[in-house]
């Protein structure tokens, strides 16, 4: 097993080799072949032999002469020996990789040839580093149709014989509204991780706000990169206070606020004033505005829910999304009552009824009622839905209280 140190490295420099090699070949089903084998031979070749002074270089190197070397046919491929490749002396400078590299990669994994519910999930996979579990869960389909969604797009991508290319002015905007979704769903899981022990998944996290920078200092007119970059800011800004001293999910209302990030807090809101500024309001500038008032409440108890029930329901209007409606229902019983917050469930029975989130929510409204019974089935459910270890403890301890309540009383 190779050290921690190196593994969180590879992580970050898959991206930008990956976008380095198809930049240099075009073919992203063999790069990706050939990226996998040079992160191994470095797991395989640097602790024993020290970490090379340009990591990204030895990689893209070795990736390089992996697809300059072998042929495109499937057997050949796999007969090759990566060490054998890893100790071959690095001649002459490596393919450009330009710290855009990724970024350029994103762009491209939004291929013409491509609808978007193929490409989003292609390069989640190229560049944002998820698995097809994440990926299929983040768009709520089984994991079994996921991977043959993305496979498919790859099988496109290489029988269509249109070549890996920027977009051009008339793709333009539907390329880039595929390309901010896509860093949002990196965003959202790596903040609020759907596997796993851990609250969040950082490195998911400070990649898509990486990325989102660069594609923001492309184009720093565009009002919903900007808006898309503020949520991102004003969320992660939360995440020190997120969990506990044992790794514990720390629910919204009982954070402790000072540890948020005030920086990013000053830097997001910055960002989401000029951008509504422009007056082209989109989705993400919404959903900005709903973190900017989580952010300025100086307690759970000063949030503004009246305002944010308010623009949950214009982004509900804007999007159509289960998810948005779930989190109205919240805002909506903080203003008027659970019972009220309940009735917004009602349509949600189908299209999220095997999601831990709807038994969740309906859990916390069925509490704030006095409705305790129903509430620990509701919470024992959502846990038994949950596929984050974090959130499913949380909502084990949740039903865990309100029976102790219950037997106490």
């Amino acid at each position: 097993m190779s050290p921690p140190g190196i593994e969180d490295l590879l992580r970050q420099l898959t991206p930008r080799v990956l976008g380095a090699v198809v930049r240099r070949y075009g073919d992203l089903d063999d790069a990706e072949d050939a990226v996998q084998e040079a992160l191994l031979a470095a797991v395989t070749r640097w602790p024993a032999d020290g970490m090379p002074d340009n990591p990204l270089g030895w990689l893209i190197a070795v990736a390089a002469r992996r697809m300059g070397d072998e042929s495109r046919r499937e057997a050949a491929r796999r007969r090759r020996e990566v060490v054998a490749t890893s100790r071959e002396p690095v001649d002459g400078p490596p393919p450009a990789a330009a710290e855009d590299d990724s970024l350029w990669l994103l762009f491209l994994c939004c291929h013409p040839t491509l609808t978007p519910a193929s490409a989003i999930p292609l390069t989640l996979r190229a560049v944002g580093g998820l698995t097809t579990a994440e990926i299929a869960r983040a768009f709520l389909v089984p994991e079994t149709t996921m991977a043959q969604r993305i496979s498919r797009a790859k099988k496109r991508i290489t029988t269509s014989g249109a070549p890996f290319r920027m977009p051009s002015a008339g793709e333009w905007d539907v390329r880039l509204r595929l390309v901010l979704h896509v860093l949002y769903l990196i965003f959202t899981e790596g903040y609020a991780a759907s596997t796993g022990p851990r609250v969040a998944r950082t490195e998911l996290s400070s990649e898509a706000i990486r990325l989102t920078r660069l594609v923001h200092t492309m184009l720093p007119e565009d009002p919903e990169i900007a808006g898309l970059l503020a949520l991102m800011l004003l969320n992660e800004a939360r995440r020190p206070a997120r969990s506990g001293p044992a790794g514990e999910l720390v629910p919204l209302a009982e954070q402790d606020r000072s540890r948020w990030d005030r920086a990013a807090i000053a830097e997001g809101s910055a960002l989401l004033s000029g951008a509504l500024s422009k007056g082209a309001v989109g989705e993400y500038q919404v959903q900005a505005a709903v973190a900017a008032l989580h952010d300025e409440a100086v307690t759970a108890y000063d949030t503004d829910w009246p305002q944010i029930s308010a623009l949950y329901g214009l982004l509900e209007r804007m999007t159509g999304n289960p998810m948005v409606r779930l989190n109205r229902a919240v805002a909506v019983a903080m203003v008027d009552g659970p019972v009220a917050g309940q009735a917004l469930l009602a349509v949600l029975e189908g299209p999220l009824s095997g999601h831990h989130r709807l038994h969740a929510v309906r859990a916390h409204l069925l509490e704030m009622a006095g409705d305790r019974e129903a509430a620990l089935v509701s919470f024992t459910t959502a846990a038994g839905l949950a596929t984050s270890l974090a959130e499913r403890d949380f909502l084990i301890s949740r039903a865990a209280r309100l029976a102790d309540a219950g037997v106490a009383g």
